[in-house]
């Protein structure tokens, strides 16, 4: 079997022939270029998680605060959601930890824009910058008054 052709026409067989390779020992056999771009692939898809999960985290934080009237149980809910997951993230890959500030710096604007969308209010309204610091951001029951 071709690996590095199969890696385009059947992608299932190519992790699992790969995987059989590794395991035996077989390193003269495997595709490494794909494995690599594959690994790293899997690196930006962590990191592209932590961010749209901490951008919407941000986003029900923003509403909570300045629109009150409207908070609900199903806001709560979303915010618990993207704290579990954003915690488990972290579990799997601690190493992401380092990338939580300068993430935030990335998605603050567009929390602020989504959360502008959601509630009508104008963007103005919200700060410049993040009004919240990531501990209290991923705190378990943190809710800005």
């Amino acid at each position: 079997m071709n690996l590095r052709a199969e890696y385009d026409r059947d992608f299932y067989a190519w992790i699992n022939k790969n995987v059989e390779l590794l395991r035996r020992g077989d390193l003269a056999e495997v595709d490494l270029e794909h494995i690599a771009d594959e690994l790293e692939s899997i690196g930006k898809r962590d990191l592209r998680q932590l961010r749209s999960r901490l951008q919407v985290l941000v986003m029900h934080l923003l509403k909570w605060k300045y629109q009150p009237e409207r908070q609900s149980k199903s806001w709560v809910a979303t915010i618990n959601h993207q704290r579990d997951e954003i915690e488990a993230l972290l579990l799997d890959s601690p190493s992401l930890r380092g990338e939580l500030d300068k993430s935030l710096e990335t998605i603050y604007p567009k929390a602020v824009r989504d959360a502008a969308g959601e509630t009508d209010l104008p963007e103005t309204i919200f700060p410049e910058s993040c009004p919240f610091g990531i501990g209290e951001i991923l705190a378990e029951g943190f809710l800005p008054k």
